[in-house]
């Protein structure tokens, strides 16, 4: 079973900065509690490959999360995959951008979520906890990257 959860979010910046932001992939534990620490593989810029890796605590639990870049169109789209193997993954994920204005910019963020082996009974549970977080989820990005 597999579902996904998305939010949106007006930021008042310019779709450059906000891309700029996001795209570092590294500011993660600036909007979201669950992210402990990350990094990038390789240093530099992010393009396609590049690899994310990152410890987050779920209900209690860390696990360790690798993600890699599938799609990057500056300053508009960002696309991810998990390639970790945990029981629940987001298989795929990712940023869309649209300028609404001089120094104003729409995100929106979204995850598929695809539970493996006992991950099938739990991927029902974490959607329903993404799905209830998600507004508050993408008032946590628009804070973080306003504030940056």
């Amino acid at each position: 079973m597999s579902g996904q959860f998305e939010a949106t979010t007006e930021i008042n910046r310019p779709i450059e900065e906000v891309f700029a932001y996001l795209a570092a992939g590294t500011n993660d534990p600036e909007f979201s509690p669950r992210v402990q620490a990350i990094t990038k593989t390789p240093e530099g810029p992010t393009a396609v490959g590049t690899i994310f890796t990152s410890t987050v605590k779920d209900a209690g639990m860390k696990t360790a999360r690798k993600f890699r870049i599938t799609e990057f169109e500056a300053p508009r789209r960002i696309r991810w995959t998990e390639v970790s193997k945990n029981t629940v993954t987001a298989d795929e994920g990712g940023y869309d951008l649209e300028s609404t204005g001089d120094r104003t910019t729409l995100v929106r963020i979204y995850n598929v979520l695809e539970g493996h082996g006992i991950g099938k009974l739990l991927v029902s549970l974490a959607l329903s906890a993404a799905r209830k977080d998600a507004d508050a989820f993408s008032r946590r990005i628009k804070a973080a990257v306003e504030a940056s």
